[in-house]
């Protein structure tokens, strides 16, 4: 299925059309996917369950799909969600609109947009080095609106400056939902590669989540080009760190190796640790548009039920 990526026609007022142009052309590719039982229909219906009432079976659809399959209804709610983004400076790399924040913020739009259509329920929590927004999980029409309005805001007002504390926050969060949950996580988790201490504390936050029952998938969001392949000219680069302001000069040969070798091992300790805690950790590189982002969501909603 070919990814699309519509950053550089979108402007930031257009949240919600964007997520309705991702979520319906995503839709329609699902047809020559293999995920191709998701069809439209699934945003009507779910899959019936054993003690389900047999009134509510769509005897029509199973005529066509030779499965089961109960009608849906406004009221239900099968799976709460609750969206957790790292919003600190460094998600603001590389470009001031098409960055790691932005891109984000906009595969969070498409999934509340996919999860509306499915009449779950969706939250939202926004962090730096603390909390600055927690929003309950709901589903209704207003509540879309209204975390669509927070994120745009987001998107219009940069953060200078702001240091990231993911341990902490996640940890808040495992506290402040009080019912099971898909917990998903978006963030670049670069404030524990260079402190062995702080990915302790990461995982601490992750296991707490575990604890209290939630399920648990982190989108592991980078340019990769750029922090991963450390894909620059061959000349001397003033680097900037977005969180503290520190600035390092040096000529990229001298380094690259050395960087390359350094954010592999740290990417390859954390997946070690997220298989052995059994977390979803998947690597959402921004240059590849928002379908993987919502592939990986309808893999992990079908094994939940």
């Amino acid at each position: 299925m070919q990814a699309m990526n519509y950053q550089n026609e979108t402007s930031y007022g257009n949240l919600e059309l964007l997520a309705h142009q991702v979520v319906e052309g995503f839709i329609t590719g699902l047809h020559k996917s293999p995920f191709h039982g998701f069809s439209v229909e699934f945003a009507e219906h779910r899959q019936y369950n054993i003690g389900d009432n047999v009134k509510n079976i769509d005897w029509k659809l199973y005529a066509k799909t030779d499965k089961l399959y109960s009608k849906r209804f406004e009221e239900e709610t099968n799976l709460r969600c609750q969206f957790v983004i790292d919003v600190s400076s460094s998600m603001y790399f590389p470009e001031p609109k098409n960055n790691k924040l932005s891109f984000s913020i906009q595969a969070t739009a498409s999934l509340i947009y996919l999860l509306k259509k499915q009449r779950d329920a969706f939250g939202l929590s926004l962090f730096t080095e603390e909390i600055l927004l927690n929003s309950p999980a709901k589903s209704t029409t207003a509540h879309q609106k209204y975390l669509f309005s927070q994120l745009e805001d987001l998107l219009q007002k940069p953060k200078v400056n702001a240091q990231t504390n993911l341990s902490g926050a996640l940890h808040q969060v495992a506290e402040l939902i009080h019912k099971r949950s898909l917990v998903i996580v978006f963030s670049d988790l670069f404030n524990s590669q260079t402190n062995p201490e702080k990915t302790d504390q990461l995982f601490d936050s992750l296991q707490h989540l575990k604890f209290n029952k939630h399920e648990v998938v982190v989108f592991n969001v980078v340019d990769q080009s750029k922090e991963v392949e450390f894909n620059y000219e061959n000349r001397p680069y003033q680097f900037v760190d977005m969180e503290t302001g520190e600035t390092i000069k040096v000529h990229t040969n001298q380094v690259r190796d050395q960087y390359i070798a350094a954010v592999s091992s740290y990417r390859e300790e954390i997946a070690l640790k997220c298989a052995q805690y059994k977390i979803d950790l998947i690597d959402a590189d921004i240059n590849q548009g928002f379908y993987p982002i919502l592939q990986s969501y309808l893999i992990k909603r079908q094994k939940l039920g």
